[in-house]
């Protein structure tokens, strides 16, 4: 067996945080214990693991669509591990966010008192891409709009957690989460025996939950839950599966729908049943073409109205993603202090809004050593990070930003903290950002004990989107000793019993879509 200390003979520990090592080279104290487990193993071990993880993923077909081809999802073998102290702030942190988030959606398409009290400008809101009037006067049944949120979270150079962004708008990976979680369990059982791990299995009930709740009829009714779909051309298409088998509820496309007398029907072989709840995947421009593109066929005409007559609820609401736009980000801290009345237990990486002229000519001057995005971008798509572009592009970069302020942001470059990440037969570091998951049933906001952590797997990169090649890890959040028991080594997602049918018992009563439902398909897909 070749030497077992070859898996760390090119790690070299970095000027950022890095969450297995100090800077001396020792082990973190909560990492000692899978720092000892990767010492023993040898590189040809580490290497039989990753076989059975891509053999796991075939046979399950978890997948992610990249530049048009399905792969299996890049799952890197080395756990990310959070304690129980770290999870506590960044619980707490998340849960406030999206209580601040929820309380402003509501006023703006509200009364507008944050406008009246100058807390944000009425027009950094008219004038964001995914502000909708259409969702003005639209009142959820339980008052929540955001039932399912993703807060990007990294770490920088001090090791303290900070927001990078908002999604509240159509959050995906939490299946990742679970799938990945089940993963580790089959490749390295004996590191589950060795730390309490919390277990994320738990997602599918409180996200039903969640849903169930928003129905307009109540609990009482027993509620009917779909969960959306643009179709299979979607890159988190499996994501929409697994969620929907999980949940015990029907996978749907628009074709499945039918709204009348502002009702909300599925098609099936029984005949029309009433939906109370979509959980839409389907981005807004697409969700209803009398409201929104009228040469849609993702969603279903008449569906909007059917949400502001009460009869059905939409998950995650209409216009929630003018709360993802980047400049409304910059403001967040400010609505926590207003709607909450407390300080963010979680900051913002340092920001600077472009529209102040003072700010922009300092941002113009400094634009090779800052991060510029586009307030509307996802996926890392439009980004450019000032130190690792070239000339060229920051001329054009430069112009773009002259040209429409609005449209951009600046950040600090933060130096995302790093983890043992496997590149060819050794260890090395690579950055990493978190994805929480947070599900919100209008009485408490419950987030996931884990979330997605993505990887950067070029050296040296920091952009870890997963559309961009990026990798995951599976997050352990590590459990108090007088806890919750450890997570089970072989623990696995099971279907949720509910009253509703498996997803697959009812078919869709139309035939397929024609050739430029296939394109706005893949122009609707999303990337975590």
């Amino acid at each position: 067996m070749e030497p077992v200390t070859d898996l760390f003979a090119r790690y070299e520990v970095g000027p950022v945080w890095d969450e297995m090592f100090l800077e001396s080279g020792a082990a973190r104290q909560v990492a000692s214990d899978l720092h000892a487990t990767l010492r023993s193993l040898s590189s040809q071990d580490l290497e039989d693991r990753c076989a059975e993880r891509d053999r796991s993923f075939r046979d399950r077909g978890v997948t992610f669509s990249l530049a048009g081809e399905e792969r299996p999802f890049p799952l890197d073998p080395v756990p990310r591990l959070v304690s129980a102290q770290e999870w506590s702030v960044i619980e707490r942190g998340v849960a406030q966010r999206v209580r601040a988030l929820e309380a402003f959606l509501a006023d703006i398409y509200g009364r507008g008192q944050v406008f009246a009290d100058r807390v944000v400008p009425r027009r950094v809101v008219a004038t964001a891409r995914h502000f909708h009037r259409a969702a003005a006067g639209i009142a959820p049944a339980n008052g929540v709009r955001i039932h399912v949120a993703g807060i990007d979270l990294v770490r920088d150079e001090k090791g303290e957690f900070r927001v990078l962004e908002d999604n509240v708008r159509i959050p995906s990976g939490v299946s990742y989460v679970m799938e990945n979680r089940r993963t580790m369990g089959r490749i390295f059982p004996e590191l589950f025996a060795s730390h309490r791990v919390r277990p994320v299995a738990d997602y599918p009930a409180q996200l039903l939950s969640a849903l169930e709740a928003a129905s307009p009829r109540g609990r009482s009714g027993a509620p009917r839950v779909v969960v959306l779909t643009p179709g299979v051309h979607n890159s988190a298409y499996f994501e929409h599966t697994f969620l929907a088998r999980q949940m015990g509820v029907e996978l749907v496309e628009g074709r499945d729908l039918v709204c009348r007398d502002n009702v909300l029907f599925m098609l099936t072989t029984a005949g029309e049943e009433r939906v109370d709840v979509v959980y839409r995947r389907v981005d807004d421009d697409f969700l209803d073409p009398v409201q929104f593109r009228s040469n849609s066929i993702l969603g279903c005409a008449g569906l909007v109205n059917a949400a502001r007559a009460g009869n059905v609820t939409i998950a995650n609401a209409v216009g929630n993603g003018v709360a993802d736009d980047k400049l409304v980000y910059t403001y967040v801290p400010a609505l926590i202090e207003y709607y909450l009345g407390e300080q963010p237990v979680l900051p913002n990486v340092a920001t600077y809004r472009l529209e102040e002229p003072d700010t922009l000519a300092e941002v113009l001057e400094r634009i090779d050593q800052l991060v510029l995005k586009p307030v509307d971008g996802s996926g890392g798509y439009g980004l450019v990070i000032g130190p690792h572009a070239t000339d060229e592009e920051l001329v054009t970069l430069a112009a773009a930003v002259k040209a429409s302020p609005r449209s951009w942001i600046a950040q600090e470059v933060v130096g995302l903290s790093t983890v043992p990440t496997k590149v060819g037969g050794n260890l090395e570091p690579r950055h990493v950002d978190l994805r929480p998951f947070a599900v919100n049933d209008g009485r408490t906001v419950w987030v996931v004990p884990g979330g997605l952590t993505r990887v950067a797997l070029p050296k040296g990169s920091l952009v870890v989107n997963s559309s961009q090649g990026g990798g995951s890890k599976d997050t352990w959040v590590l459990a108090d000793p007088q806890s919750e028991a450890p997570e089970p080594a072989t623990s696995a997602p099971e279907p949720i019993l509910s009253h509703s049918s498996h997803p697959f018992d009812a078919g869709p009563q139309v035939g397929p879509g024609a050739s430029n439902g296939q394109e706005q398909q893949q122009q609707q897909a999303r990337t975590c």
